[in-house]
């Protein structure tokens, strides 16, 4: 079996993964491999923006405040201070890559503002910032010397060995997906920067690769999860049958936008006193309660009052989409969905990516820093991203690890009596069933029974997902397969876990917020 060794080991090309291999490319060789092609992650998808303080009459405690008052009670004050405070000097950093934020006539950085945000602070491109920044990195990270970064590899499993009573991480195993080799690199350090899991659920904005790849296997390795429970669903999704995934951002909201029925009406006044503006778990709430109590398929958001002029300076990006099913934002009510969105919870980190497992590091959505509580706050993400990929490196480079060469060799793949499949049908069909389990019981608004009976489906499909997976040759689809399922059970347990109703996790049985917020934590893989 083919060994690749290096200083570093990235998964994933997002912005936490590209971020991370800049800041580490001057101290060795950093290998980032990606299931897809480069760009292919949530962050060239990101439309709002990041979130920073960067006003004179803006400071980091209402920052902070923002971010604690959305998390519920469950955010890591010290986390969120640490990420918060850290954040214009990693603008700065994307600014000296080439990255441009719009700006005012006057030269002052265009600020917008978003659900939960008491200050205009979302430093954006357009409305395609994330498209952006990933292209800034790519052009920074492209011509370095000491970075690699290989497509079409797809992670399989994290390889770890017991050193002095721990876990040590030495590697993954990696499957090319066009040549069906299945092959390992070997590194000191490891970092998941594999990105989230939204297509555990049937609905969701996140493009196909968000499959849960690094949560899982950080769990079947050995790794701590935390707050799964904890799932955001974006309340504006574009509801068109030709618009598979797009997102209507929160900044149309922060622009002025309201939640209306489809007659115009507005109705986010009744829920919370901030109306449209209130944080995401409330709006997808009342979202969802009103299309349930009125036997609707969808409701809308009403911007016509800004006109074309802003709405195509503003929101290009959005407006054109809209036009190309139809919808002129200017002249017509925007039909929306919620959809599943963002994972709040995940491998469990210190604000510098270090798990329970030596040689492991987590950073961006895959990790939970403790920045986010049981909400996350708009615009937060690809803040937390950038900034703990800098803390990450400079925790690496400070604690100098083994030679790569000098580690416990990494064991050859067992291929074992595996075969050739000849039926993807059934890979297909655990996939859909996966998802729509995942979205009818454990969706905005839970109870126990839904809960026990998405336990009792996803276990009977992990325990078929697995032995499908000894009797065929790996493929990417299975092993995604694999990671929605295993990120799926996590979910379940998690949300069974929690007797009370905190942010994101909301449930009939238990409507009332405890009076001691604590994290659900699991420890230990659950085979199946």
């Amino acid at each position: 079996m083919k060994i690749l060794h290096c200083d570093y080991l990235i998964i994933g090309s997002g912005l936490a993964g590209l971020s991370a291999a800049h800041y580490l490319a001057p101290h060795g060789k950093v290998l980032v491999v990606t299931k897809r092609e480069k760009n292919d992650c949530n962050t060239n998808f990101a439309q709002g923006g990041i979130s920073c303080v960067t006003l004179a009459e803006d400071t980091f405690e209402k920052h902070i405040a923002d971010t604690l008052d959305a998390g519920a009670g469950l955010c890591d004050e010290n986390a969120v201070r640490a990420i918060v405070e850290d954040g214009p000097a990693r603008m700065d950093d994307l600014r000296a890559m080439g990255l441009e934020f719009d700006t005012r006539p006057d030269g002052t950085p265009d600020l917008g503002r978003e659900g939960g945000h008491t200050m205009r602070r979302i430093l954006h491109a357009g409305d395609i910032t994330g498209r952006h920044i990933e292209q800034t990195l790519i052009e920074a990270t492209a011509s370095h010397p000491n970075i690699t970064i290989l497509e079409h590899t797809h992670a399989i499993d994290l390889v770890t060995v017991r050193e002095n009573g721990k876990t040590t991480c030495i590697g993954a195993y990696l499957l090319g997906t066009k040549t069906g080799e299945i092959f390992s690199a070997q590194s000191a350090c490891t970092i998941l920067a594999t990105g989230g899991a939204g297509k555990v659920y049937l609905y969701t904005c996140n493009p196909d690769v968000a499959t849960a790849g690094g949560l899982a296997m950080a769990w079947r390795a050995g790794a701590e999860i935390r707050n799964m429970e904890f799932f955001q669903f974006h309340p504006t999704c574009l509801y068109h049958p030709e618009a598979k995934n797009f997102l209507i951002s929160e900044a149309v909201r922060g622009e002025g936008a309201e939640l209306c029925d489809a007659d115009g009406v507005p109705f986010m006044h009744r829920y919370d006193r901030r109306g449209s503006l209130a944080p995401r778990d409330i709006v997808a709430r009342a979202i969802d309660h009103e299309m349930k109590t009125r036997g609707l398929p969808c409701m809308y958001l009403d911007i016509r009052h800004k006109g074309v002029g802003f709405l195509t300076r503003r929101f290009p990006n959005i407006y054109r989409e809209c036009l190309r099913f139809g919808i002129d934002m200017a002249k017509d009510l925007i039909p929306i969905v919620p959809a599943a969105h963002y994972c709040c919870g995940g491998v469990k980190t210190t604000v510098e990516g270090c798990t329970n497992i030596d040689g492991l590091f987590a950073i961006g959505e895959v990790a939970s820093t403790g920045l986010h509580g049981a909400n996350r706050l708009a615009s937060n993400s690809l803040l937390e991203a950038i900034v703990c990929a800098h803390k990450c490196a400079e925790w690496i480079t400070s604690h100098p690890r083994k030679d790569p060469h000098n580690m416990p060799p990494i064991p050859a793949w067992v291929y074992g009596d595996a075969v050739p499949s000849d039926e993807l049908v059934v890979v297909n069909h655990n996939w859909d069933e996966v998802r729509t389990c995942m979205w009818d019981y454990v969706g905005i608004v839970r109870t126990n029974k839904r809960l026990e009976r998405a336990l009792h489906r996803i276990e009977n499909l992990r325990h078929e997902i697995r032995q499908y997976y000894f009797d065929y040759s790996v493929t990417s689809e299975l092993l995604e397969l694999r990671n929605i399922a295993d990120a799926a059970y996590l979910i379940i347990q998690c949300a069974m876990q929690r007797k009370e109703s905190r942010g994101l996790h909301y449930t009939l049985d238990y409507p009332e917020r405890s009076s001691e917020p604590k994290d659900t934590v699991i420890s230990g893989y659950t085979r199946p």
